[in-house]
């Protein structure tokens, strides 16, 4: 199980500091109908990150992901690869496409609508936030393949399977609960999460998605020249 676990802690928390899952729920929980929307926001983000992580996983070892004492099957070497240079490539857009000094990051046509958002409408943003979103899923691909080829067994990946899902979603479980919990004050804690991150995103992503690809790419080097 350990190996299971440590192999998917970095995309894991790469899902867990994304900003704009932070700042999506933040900005709900600010709205007249905020305890709703950002319980089914939170609800709608951990349900769908929790079935593509789960049928990523079971695809996977259905497919022989692990190949035992021998490590790795050799294609999921090649997908991480794969994988490590689409981080690269994303991390690479993501700083050119950032705001230069001065100007102000273009503000999604989501946030504009947010104060008119059902709680329907929050965990149907949730879901295309936490699988539709380019870099969100192919951190969850990442993690997901690691912990279909590691060495564990079913109930060890099935623990590590659920511990990534539950990482992941700390991006949106920690803000409502400090809005549950923080009364008054929770207001400006969130409102200084929000500003910070909202202020530093594409230095985050970047940096996070770099940091990523190099595992990534080292990772299946190793284990194909093996």
């Amino acid at each position: 199980m350990g190996d299971a676990v440590g192999q998917m802690l970095a995309s894991a928390a790469g899902i867990a500091i994304s900003p704009v899952p932070l700042i999506a729920v933040i900005l709900m929980l600010a709205t007249p109908h905020g305890r709703f929307n950002g319980i089914a926001f939170t609800l709608g983000w951990v349900g769908s990150l929790g079935v593509l992580v789960t049928v990523i996983v079971l695809a996977g070892s259905g497919a022989g992901a692990s190949g035992g004492d021998k490590g790795p099957a050799t294609w999921t070497l090649w997908l991480k690869l794969a994988l490590g240079v689409l981080f690269l490539l994303i991390g690479v857009r993501q700083w050119k496409g950032r705001p230069r000094q001065g100007q102000e990051a273009p503000t999604p046509g989501w946030m504009k609508a947010v104060d008119t958002f059902t709680p329907m409408k929050s965990a149907g943003l949730a879901a295309v936030l936490a699988v539709a979103n380019p870099k969100n899923l192919v951190l969850a691909v990442g993690g997901a393949v690691s912990i279909a080829s590691s060495t564990a067994g079913t109930g060890g990946k099935t623990v590590a399977a659920v511990l990534m899902v539950v990482i992941a979603s700390l991006c949106a479980t920690v803000p409502l609960a400090v809005y549950l919990v923080g009364g008054e004050r929770s207001a400006g804690v969130l409102g200084r999460w929000k500003a910070s991150m909202a202020a530093h995103d594409a230095a985050i992503m970047t940096t996070l998605l770099v940091v990523l690809g190099a595992k990534y790419i080292g990772d299946a080097i190793s284990g194909l020249a093996t």
